[in-house]
C-alpha cells in the first residue's frame, strides 16, 4: 500500500509544476522532478495579552518592534540545522541487452511495444531520481542501433542482421527519450565477444566470417583476440563511429577484457605473443599491455572525434588481494589483474579514463571481500583529479542472502551501502544492476531511493578536465502572479566563449522578502527546464500568501552551472 501511495504523491507533484518552450501557440511540457522542498510550517507568532487599565500618569510608550513575518525570517529551521542532500551525484541503472535481460522483454518483440517498454523504464528511472541510463549498445559484435558496420542484434529482432519493421534506429531513439527526461545516455559496449554462445545466431556478414584470424575459441564462444594491433583499432573505430554518429554523452565499458577462467579450457594465443610481444617476457604482462594500449586507444578515438564525451569502465571490484599485492585490498576474492588481465588501479592513476564503476556486489558481511573494506580501498586509490568513482551496486542481490554471503538477507543492506558511500568524499555516485532487478523493487530499495536517498534532485557530476567552462546566465527574468500560479519567463543566453550555449536551466525557490541564495542546497530547487528553448515555468505550487525569490540558472551540456539571475515576486 506504500508504494501505491507514492505514486498518487508523484503523480500529484509532476502535475504541480510544468516547464514551457518560450513559443506563442505551441508549448510543449518537460516532464521534471516532483517539488523537491516542503514548504516550512508556519512558527506561532505570540501575541501579549492587553494590559489593565492604569489610572497613574502614563510612562513614556518604549516602541517594541512589529513582530516580523514568518516569511521573512532569516533561519530555517529545515535546511539550516539539517545538511543538504549532495547536490552533485551520478545515478545510474545498467540496462543489458544481452540474452534479452532487461531489454527488449524477448527477440522480436515490435517496434511499438520495443519502444513503449524503452519509455515506461525511462520514465520509472525520472520518478526515482536517476539522472542517467547506461545501455548495453553492442553485446556481441552485433549492434542495436542502424548506423554500424555490424550486424542487426538477435536480441533485437530475432534474427542476427535483420532490421528492425517498421525501420526505427533505437539508439537514435532511447537517446531522445533519455535526453527528454534529463537522463544522460552512456553508451555500454563489450569488446572481447564476437558470438554469446556456440547456439548464437550468426549472419554472414558476422566479423568471424570476414576475419576468422581475430579470433579465438574459449568457452564455447568466438573472442577478439586482443593480442592483435588490427583487432584493437577495429574496436576502437566501432566506438568512434558511435561518438561521431550518436548524441552520447559517454562510452561504457564493463568487466570482459580476456576471459575469466573456465575449467579445462585453455586460452591459445601462443602464436599472437610470439608475434607481437616486442621483448615482454611474461606472458600475463602482456596481456595486461594489450589492454591497457586498447583502453588508451578507446580514449583517444573518443576525445579526437567529440572531447566532451565521457569515457567510463566497470572493472571487477577487486584490482588485487593484498596476499598478493601489499598495496592490494584486505580481500580473499578473484582480481581482475591476474584473472582478465585488467590493472584498472594504472587507469586510474594515468587517468586513461574520465570514471570508473568498480563492480561491489557484496555485502558488508561477506568475509572473503566485504562492501565497505573495498570501497574504503577504491577511495584511497582513486586519488587522481581526472577519473571519478563511482560504485555499482548488485541490486540482483539483494535479499538474496546466502551461506557464503549473508548480509542480503538484511533488510539494511542496500540502504547501508549507500549511506557508507555518501560519508565518502571521493564516492560521487552509483549505478545499479540491472534494470530488471531494479524494477522488480527487492526489499522496497525504489521506494528507498525515491522517497530518501534520491528524493532530490541531484545534477551529475561536472568533469572539469573535460569542460570548466560555465555558460552563460540567463536573462531578462520576469514574474508574473497568475491564477495558476507564479509564471516565470526569461530567455535564452547567448553561447560562451568555448561555444556552448544553454542545455537546460533549473529553478530555485527561496522563501521570505530576504532569504538568503543558497545555490548549493538541492531542496530549493523547483524543477529542472531540459531544453535551451525552454525559457517559461509555471510554479503551481507557490503559496499566494508567501512572498519568494526565484533564481534561474543555465546548464550547458556537461552541467557545468551559470551564475543565477534573480526575480522577487509579492
Amino acid at each position: 500500500m506504500r508504494s501505491i501511495a507514492y505514486f498518487f504523491l508523484v503523480l500529484t507533484a509532476l502535475g504541480g509544476n510544468s516547464c514551457r518552450r518560450n513559443e506563442p501557440v505551441v508549448t510543449q511540457r518537460t516532464p521534471t522532478r516532483p517539488p523537491v522542498s516542503r514548504p516550512v510550517p508556519a512558527k506561532p507568532v505570540e501575541n501579549k495579552p492587553n494590559l489593565p487599565v492604569n489610572t497613574a500618569p502614563p510612562k513614556p510608550a518604549i516602541p517594541t518592534p512589529a513582530p516580523i513575518p514568518v516569511d521573512t525570517l532569516e533561519f530555517d529551521e529545515i535546511t539550516d540545522l539539517t545538511p543538504p542532500p549532495p547536490k552533485r551525484e551520478f545515478r545510474a541503472v545498467w540496462i543489458a541487452t544481452i540474452d534479452n535481460l532487461d531489454w527488449p522483454s524477448r527477440k522480436g518483440l515490435p517496434v511499438a511495444d520495443q519502444q513503449r517498454e524503452i519509455v515506461s523504464m525511462f520514465d520509472q528511472y525520472q520518478v526515482i531520481g536517476l539522472n542517467a541510463v547506461v545501455v548495453q549498445v553492442r553485446s556481441a559484435a552485433d549492434a542495436f542501433y542502424a548506423k554500424s558496420s555490424e550486424p542487426w542484434s538477435e536480441w533485437l529482432t530475432g534474427q542476427q542482421g535483420l532490421a528492425p519493421a517498421p525501420f526505427y534506429d533505437p539508439l537514435e531513439f532511447m537517446i531522445d527519450q533519455a535526453h527528454q527526461r534529463g537522463l544522460e545516455f552512456h553508451a555500454w559496449f563489450n569488446l572481447d565477444r564476437a558470438t554469446y554462445s556456440k547456439y548464437s545466431n550468426i549472419a554472414p556478414t558476422n566479423i568471424i566470417h570476414r576475419k576468422p584470424e581475430w579470433m579465438l575459441t574459449y568457452g564455447g564462444r568466438k573472442l577478439f583476440n586482443l593480442g592483435i594491433p588490427a583487432v584493437r583499432s577495429y574496436i576502437a573505430g566501432i566506438v568512434a563511429n558511435v561518438v561521431r554518429e550518436y548524441d552520447v554523452d559517454g562510452i561504457h565499458f564493463d568487466d570482459y577484457f580476456y576471459p575469466y577462467a573456465e575449467a579445462g579450457q585453455t586460452l591459445r594465443d601462443d602464436s599472437t605473443y610470439r608475434a607481437y610481444s616486442n621483448g615482454i617476457k611474461n606472458k600475463g604482462d602482456w596481456r595486461r599491455d594489450n589492454v591497457n594500449k586498447l583502453v588508451a586507444e578507446l580514449r583517444d578515438s573518443v576525445r579526437a572525434n567529440k572531447a566532451w564525451v565521457k569515457f567510463g569502465i566497470s572493472p571487477f571490484g577487486i584490482w588485487k588481494n593484498q596476499v598478493s599485492d601489499p598495496e592490494g585490498s584486505a580481500t580473499r576474492g578473484g582480481q581482475s589483474y591476474y584473472d582478465i588481465y585488467a590493472d584498472t588501479r594504472k587507469w586510474v592513476r594515468e587517468g586513461l579514463i574520465d570514471y570508473i564503476v568498480p563492480q561491489l556486489y557484496f555485502s558488508s558481511e561477506f568475509e572473503r571481500a566485504p562492501y565497505k573494506t573495498l570501497v574504503d580501498w577504491w577511495t584511497r586509490n582513486c586519488t587522481n583529479s581526472t577519473c571519478q568513482l563511482y560504485i555499482g551496486h548488485g541490486a540482483y542481490r539483494v535479499g538474496r542472502g546466502s551461506e557464503r554471503d549473508p548480509g542480503w538477507w538484511r533488510p539494511t543492506e542496500f540502504s547501508d551501502q549507500m549511506r557508507y558511500n555518501r560519508q565518502q568524499k571521493t564516492v560521487l555516485g552509483s549505478v545499479f544492476f540491472s534494470a530488471r532487478n531494479l524494477k522488480a523493487n527487492p526489499m522496497a530499495i525504489n521506494d528507498s531511493l525515491q522517497t530518501n536517498f534520491y528524493r532530490h534532485l541531484a545534477l551529475v557530476p561536472t568533469m572539469p578536465w573535460l569542460d570548466s567552462i560555465p555558460p552563460l546566465p540567463p536573462y531578462d527574468l520576469k514574474a508574473a502572479v497568475t491564477p495558476d500560479g507564479v509564471e516565470l519567463v526569461w530567455q535564452k543566453p547567448s553561447e560562451a566563449r568555448d561555444g556552448d550555449g544553454a542545455a537546460t536551466y533549473l529553478v530555485y525557490r527561496f522563501e521570505g522578502q530576504r532569504p538568503r541564495i543558497r545555490l548549493n542546497d538541492p531542496r530549493c530547487i523547483v524543477a529542472k527546464c531540459v531544453g535551451g528553448s525552454t525559457t517559461r515555468f509555471l510554479d503551481k505550487l507557490a503559496n499566494p500568501k508567501k512572498k519568494y525569490v526565484y533564481a534561474i540558472t543555465a546548464l550547458d551540456q556537461l552541467h557545468n552551472e551559470s551564475r543565477e539571475i534573480t526575480v522577487r515576486v509579492q
